[in-house]
């Protein structure tokens, strides 16, 4: 008989996570283990408040589905968010090692091999993000939270600290297309390859026809491929994460679609653990660009978790972890 156990757990932040919204020194998770037939599958996911989502509301979302679902009715069951990912991401790691078989080959991709990803700098004053980029400078592509003050400032100081990095800007809603048109032309000349949601979700048709020379990426506007066409029209790629689409299964199509679409595609992450990075290294597989750093900004992680090296090399994850 299946049993399903649903847990809360709190993970420290090293010293604080900042970004255009607000601040936070913990990661607040929930983990799905689901045990049947001696068999044990583990599946973690962040509720956002962004969504209205909290640890409460993702928790009761998780007990309301029968224990017996399947992974297939899931998409009915819950809508996609939170709740659903560690579902989901639970019932394949279950399959796996009920299977023998790793994750990757029960969905017929490739078999895994390292990434790199990028290293998020919290938003903080210009000398302060330069002193981070400065001890991070062995990343090939730092990812810079920002707001809406002091922004070329702030981008060309992390710049000189780290000259060789590749940046990301990621303004989490906090511009206007006044705003975004100002700075882009600066940004260019600073090493950054993409800005990420500049306007807020909802509002961003303006993006539409919008000339630029960097790329623009949609998280907070893109969870499905329901509004995939709007997207296409004001985007040049998407960040998938897990817990936007509700798991890997439909982060799968969602990738999918992009592509078709013509879109470019980033796998992003929660601020968690490595359970909840290695399902999503499946899909960064595929992807232009890798943001799984949540556990380099924890305190600690959980053990075991994934092997990231110099260089902001991440390697695929053990069995014993996930998959």
């Amino acid at each position: 008989m299946r049993q399903r156990h649903i847990t809360t757990e709190s993970w420290p932040i090293r010293g604080s996570f900042t970004i255009s919204r607000g601040s936070k020194r913990s990661a607040d998770v929930v983990c799905v283990t689901i045990e049947e037939d001696g068999f044990t599958g583990r599946g973690e996911c962040v509720p956002y408040g962004r969504y209205g989502e909290t640890r409460d509301s993702v928790t009761a979302a998780i007990a309301s589905v029968p224990v017996a679902i399947t992974r297939e009715a899931l998409a009915d069951a819950l809508p996609p968010g939170a709740a659903r990912n560690a579902l989901d991401c639970a019932l394949w790691d279950l399959a796996a090692k009920k299977a023998g078989k790793p994750v990757w080959q029960l969905a017929g991709l490739r078999a895994p091999t390292p990434v790199t990803t990028a290293f998020t700098l919290s938003l903080d004053e210009p000398r302060a993000m330069a002193t981070a980029a400065a001890d991070a400078k062995e990343f090939p592509i730092l990812k810079l939270k920002l707001g809406r003050d002091r922004i070329v400032e702030t981008v060309t100081a992390i710049h000189h600290a780290a000259p060789d990095a590749k940046l990301i800007v990621d303004a989490n809603e906090a511009w206007d297309i006044d705003l975004l048109a100002q700075v882009e032309p600066a940004l260019c000349a600073l090493n950054v390859c993409l800005i990420e949601q500049p306007l807020p979700a909802g509002n961003d048709a303006a993006l539409a026809g919008f000339p630029r020379k960097l790329t623009l990426c949609a998280d907070e506007s893109s969870h499905g491929t329901d509004n995939l066409a709007d997207i296409a029209a004001r985007y040049d790629a998407i960040n998938i994460k897990l817990d936007k689409t509700g798991g890997l299964t439909a982060a799968l199509a969602l990738a999918r679609a992009a592509r078709e679409a013509g879109l470019g595609i980033m796998v992003g992450c929660m601020v968690g653990t490595s359970l909840a990075m290695a399902p999503a290294l499946l899909l960064a597989q595929f992807a232009d660009y890798v943001d799984l750093d949540g556990p380099l900004l924890l305190a600690r992680d959980r053990e075991p978790g994934l092997h990231y090296a110099a260089h902001g090399q991440l390697f695929p994850a053990a069995s014993a972890l996930w998959g």
